[in-house]
């Protein structure tokens, strides 16, 4: 007799193969002020159509108020932007607010809907596997998270990593959540554009 999981997922994921920088539209990450949770978002301020990395933010923190920009650098007559992935957000380099201790290494994702996709990926028992997964985010997900195993230790780390999005007080922020520059490239995306973007 076998028991019942104690997190319950969809019996089957489908992978879309979207990408690691679909996510980035809403990042939570730790204020450079007040150590509480702030919000980077695109500042919306150009026309269509929009590159997820190149799209200037806007950094907010309702708790102290504190506001940064960014905008994408410029290597001659291209853009040079963000490139995701690692525990800081890829736009003004912050530690992400939502970060936890799980297996021995670090699970962090952006937001609430990041979460969310990476629960029902982790938690299916069948996943099938997109056309191009090589850009894809799942593929690229590391064995840890991906193998079953795993599965109730990275969906309990999930869990958390959700309820932690409800917070926003500097003594709610993860111990996991701390400066460590892990940045996996040192270059960013580079986009050439035909005109004033």
């Amino acid at each position: 007799m076998s028991a019942e999981p104690t997190h319950p997922g969809p019996v089957r994921h489908h992978d879309r193969g979207i990408q690691l920088a679909g996510f980035t539209r809403r990042v939570l990450v730790v204020c450079p002020r007040c150590g509480g949770r702030a919000l980077v978002m695109p500042r919306h301020c150009l026309p269509e159509p929009r590159h997820l990395r190149f799209e200037p933010r806007r950094l907010t923190c309702g708790g102290c108020g504190a506001v940064a920009e960014w905008t994408a650098g410029q290597r001659g007559g291209g853009l040079v932007g963000a490139v995701p992935g690692g525990t800081e957000d890829p736009f003004f380099r912050r530690p992400l607010w939502l970060q936890t201790r799980c297996a021995g290494r670090i699970l962090w994702a952006y937001d609430e809907e990041h979460v969310d996709a990476l629960a029902a990926y982790v938690g299916a028992r069948l996943r099938i596997r997109h056309a191009s997964p090589t850009l894809g985010m799942f593929a690229r997900l590391p064995a840890w998270m991906k193998s079953a195993d795993r599965r109730e230790e990275v969906l309990a780390g999930l869990t958390t990593l959700r309820a932690l999005a409800g917070r926003t007080a500097p003594a709610d922020r993860s111990d996991a959540a701390h400066e460590r520059g892990d940045r996996p490239r040192h270059h960013g995306s580079l986009l050439f554009r035909g005109g004033p973007y």
